[in-house]
């Protein structure tokens, strides 16, 4: 349900409203928020009237309060020009953004915390690359060396583990997951919301990571961020939900059932020069996500084949199973080309590489062996894993290659 105008409140005149072309529109998402309210919506709005040159309007996004807070932001919405309530039935913060942005008529759109946690004073910069046109996504953050940040040990931990997942894990390279302070131009959110899936914590990061892999620029502002002592945000279950919103959304990338390309193609994010793959960086962090899996499958393998065949042929026997299903892995996940067109030609290749790596690996044994020939499998082990490291530069420019290759012969027309 969606309620943009709110009804008359006694002792307060009803407030005719004015369309207006709007250039930001602020965003609070509250849920029982009926004592912060008040004091967050006068405060930006004063700021708003005094410090921000362009049209902006606020919006109330309740979504399922059960207790007085929807009545209050209709009151405001009647005392105070330019503030707009909506109310969604749904709990949620991220159902309450997708709503209120899906319908702005604004060109950007914001959103804050009710508790203004972060200064005001960032809005004009976070928002200053949007309208002019150089970036599409904009975002507050508290990770940054110059970000002023009051807060506890264990929200600071909590906060700069959450980043490093990603980075791990999604290859996220923005700082700050999670700051209540974010802006998108309204017409780049039409294009992102329909794919982001979580209706709650999470949404922030899924809108970030889908955003990047389509190519868009996401600013960064450093800001002044004092923690509220009596947020009600429960850190426990939302860790355990942005975890399993990480694992869903990587598992999405990697199937490619997130429409990743199509949206990048819509948006004009095409990579500049044409046969180069898109994401570098990207392709290295999937790249070392898949081998940090294979050189644990190694040493498994490694060590379940020691006793029967010996270090030599359990090496041998290990370092070609990894090799056929790491290059699997990375023709799908890394390089994301799908189909079986190129599959056995690709295999071919990688086991090129694998040789090169068992050369290095075998090297590396007969010379252990001949040092010491009593050494144990512990120190073998280490000596392998430090040998198969030596070989993932080499192995990841050798596919990079050949999958680049795959894609340009892909790329050229066909001529009758």
């Amino acid at each position: 349900m969606t309620d943009l105008v709110g009804p008359g409140t006694p002792g307060v005149a009803p407030r005719p409203r004015t369309t207006r072309d709007y250039v930001l529109d602020i965003v609070i998402p509250v849920h029982n928020e009926e004592r912060d309210l008040p004091g967050c919506i006068r405060r930006l709005h004063e700021y708003l009237d005094s410090d921000v040159p362009y049209p902006a309007r606020i919006t109330v996004a309740d979504n399922a309060s059960t207790d007085g807070t929807l009545a209050v932001a209709h009151q405001l919405a009647e005392e105070l020009s330019d503030v707009e309530v909506i109310h969604i039935d749904v709990k949620g913060r991220g159902g309450a953004l997708h709503t209120a942005w899906m319908s702005s008529p604004a060109e950007v759109v914001v959103y804050m915390d009710v508790d203004l946690s972060t200064g005001l004073s960032a809005l004009m910069p976070l928002v200053a690359p949007l309208i002019s046109g150089h970036s599409d996504l904009a975002i507050g953050s508290r990770l940054t060396p110059t970000s002023r940040v009051v807060r506890g040990p264990k929200r600071e931990f909590v906060s700069r583990s959450y980043n490093l997942l990603l980075r791990g894990f999604l290859g996220a390279r923005f700082s700050d997951a999670q700051c209540g302070f974010k802006a998108v131009r309204a017409d780049v959110a039409r294009h992102l919301l329909p794919l982001v899936a979580d209706t709650g914590w999470f949404f922030d990061t899924e809108l970030l990571v889908i955003a990047e892999r389509a190519g868009l620029r996401i600013h960064e502002v450093p800001v002044d961020w004092i923690d509220d002592p009596d947020s009600r945000v429960d850190i426990l279950a939302t860790a355990i939900s942005d975890l399993k919103g990480c694992w869903r959304v990587g598992r999405a990338l990697a199937s490619g059932t997130l429409p990743v390309r199509e949206l990048r193609h819509s948006l004009g994010r095409e990579p500049l020069v044409s046969g180069v793959p898109y994401g570098m960086v990207g392709q290295l962090v999937r790249f070392g996500i898949v081998g940090v899996a294979s050189t644990l499958a190694y040493a498994l393998l490694y060590l379940a084949l020691h006793g029967a065949l010996g270090a030599q042929a359990a090496n041998l026997t290990a370092l070609l199973l990894t090799a056929i299903g790491n290059t699997a892995a990375n023709r799908a996940f890394t390089f994301a080309i799908r189909g079986r067109d190129g599959v056995a030609r690709h295999q071919l290749h990688g086991l090129l590489v694998f040789a090169f790596g068992l050369a290095i690996t075998s090297g590396s044994l007969y010379l252990l062996h001949r040092f010491d020939p009593t050494v144990g499998k512990g120190v073998e082990l280490s000596i392998l894993v430090v040998a198969n490291l030596v070989a993932t530069l080499f192995r990841f420019l050798a596919l990079r290659r050949v999958f680049g290759m795959h894609r340009r012969m892909k790329r050229k027309p066909v001529y009758s």
